[in-house]
Parts: C-alpha cells; structure tokens; sequence
C-alpha cells in the first residue's frame, strides 16, 4: 500500500523529484459534472449542501472516480467563517455570496464571536473524517480557509464585488479598526485550519483571491501579514502539514510570499512558471499557472 507521504502531491510539496507532475483542479468538486449537478439539486442550495457531510463527501469524491487526480479537495466554501459568527450567508442564483448581517459599524466588528470551530464548523470536519475514510487510502486530502483580507472584503462589503469599496475604505480612514478585525479571522483561520488537519487533511491551502485588489505596502500590511501569522501558527502546531498560500493577481510579490515559510505558491495563469522560479529559487514548490480557458481546447492543446 502506498503511503501518503510518499504521493506525488507531498513529495512535490517537500520538492522533492516526481516523475510526473502531479495533478488537481482548483475547482475540482464543482458544477462542471453532471452527477454533481445532482447532488446539488438534491441538497436544495450549496450551503445545505456544504453542510451536510455525506453528501459533501460525495461530491468531493466524484472527479476521483471519473479522472487520475492526484489528490481531493474538501468540499466547502471560503466564507464558512463568516457564515459561523453569524453574518448570515448565502448564495443568490446566479449571483454569488451573500451576507444577512454584514458587517456595517465598528460595533459589528468588535461584537464577533470568538469562534470554537470544532463546534460552530463541526460539520466540515465532518466531511473531512468521512471523506478520508472514502477515499483511496495513498492519495492526499486537501484542507482550505479563505484569507483573513478575502473574508474581510466579503463581510464590509455584504456580496461580492470588484472593488470592495467598503473594505478599502475602512483600510483608509479606520485602519486600526481593519486590523482588529484581521486579528480576529486570522486566530479563528489559523484554528480552523488546525482542526482540518487534525480531522485528516493531509495538506492546506490558504486562498487570498482579493490580495492583488492592494498596493504593495497596503497587500504586506493588510494581507500577508496575516497569511504569515496563519502559516507560524501551522508550523508551530502542525509542522509536517505543507502549507499553500495562493494570491490571485499576487504574482508581483512571491518573493515576500514565500518569506512567510509556507511550503509552496500557488500562481495564476498570469505569472510565467520560469520567471517564477527564478525568483524563489529552490525555498518553495510553485503549484498552478494553467489558464483555465485552455480547458476548453480541443485535447491536443489541452496536453500540450
């Protein structure tokens, strides 16, 4: 039997020789596959279907069976967080994410609940446990939070949006009220991903989607940051978890990134592999860089 450890994904994460380049989808679990489309329609809404560990399970699994994935990824959602201190989340058709109770005042922010996420998000490390005794014994199981500036941007602004306004306003005016509220997602983060691990995810990725919405000095003050506290407290707590952070539109600042001792980078399809490496040099494993739009090529293209 194959040890996980030793599973393409893990060895690339230690960057360590693979023979192949190993393989999983960002959104791998998701709407492109019929079967999904009918789970989903039999949970009612994604949440219900988030939240409920065997279907979440299954859904999760499903690509595992039509394609060779190199590893699964949790079934779930950025803003579980959010959604579990009681701003109301949900997701209009069509639409995307939104909140009931988003955040407006600075008493909204400091009234937020100090979360004990093995309680208020027992039902995805539910699915985690359920889906680590599913799946194929020899490959990996990743685990994922948003950022604490992704998820700030969601709960000021109450939807999503392409400029968070809200957000960078309070960055501009208030910005010690901004950090408090970084501080608080960045320990309830940190705990949740920590409970991932604990409930059998194998590795972690950390999605900062808003980061590339910030200047330089306002992504390392108001962003990264709070990625390195994330990954300090993971090191500290679980340190033979690899540790992906990912920041859409972030290729500018990989060199800072990969400062923060994370394991690998994840890069969109806007920043050159070479150029890439050539600046980080051997301290991380970079993981990405295909645009999506080539999965929609004929399968020659897609191979090249």
């Amino acid at each position: 039997m194959l040890d996980i450890n030793n599973s393409l994904i893990m060895r690339a994460l230690r960057r360590e020789p693979v023979e192949r380049t190993p393989i999983w989808v960002m959104r791998q679990a998701g709407r492109y596959l019929p079967e999904y489309r009918r789970v989903r329609a039999q949970a009612g809404d994604f949440m219900s279907l988030c939240q409920n560990p065997e279907l979440a399970c299954e859904v999760t699994l499903q690509p595992l069976r039509r394609y060779q994935l190199d590893a699964a990824i949790v079934f779930s959602d950025i803003l579980t967080i959010p959604a579990a201190m009681g701003l109301g989340l949900y997701f209009a058709e069509g639409e995307g994410p939104k909140f009931y109770h988003p955040l407006r005042t600075e008493a909204d922010i400091e009234h937020l609940p100090e979360l004990i996420v093995e309680e208020s998000l027992a039902y995805v490390m539910d699915a985690i446990r359920l889906i680590r005794r599913e799946m194929p014994t020899h490959l990996p199981l990743l685990g994922f939070a948003g950022s604490p500036w992704t998820l700030a941007c969601y709960m000021l602004e109450g939807q999503g949006s392409r400029e968070f306004m809200k957000a960078k306003n309070l960055m501009a005016q208030r910005p010690e009220v901004l950090h408090r509220l970084l501080q608080k997602l960045a320990d309830a983060t940190g705990a949740y991903l920590e409970a991932q691990v604990q409930a059998g995810a194998n590795a972690l990725m950390v999605f900062d989607t808003w980061g590339g919405l910030l200047s330089t000095e306002n992504y390392l003050e108001f962003s990264l940051q709070y990625l390195h506290a994330i990954v300090s407290h993971l090191k500290t707590r679980c340190s033979k978890v690899p540790v992906i952070l990912f920041t859409k539109g972030g290729g500018q600042w990989l060199e800072a990134m990969a400062e923060t001792q994370c394991d690998a980078l994840g890069l969109d399809w806007t920043c050159p592999l070479s150029e890439a490496r050539q600046r980080v040099g051997n301290r991380v494993a970079l993981q990405g860089n295909l645009n999506p739009a080539i999965l929609l090529e004929g399968a020659e293209i897609i191979r090249r």
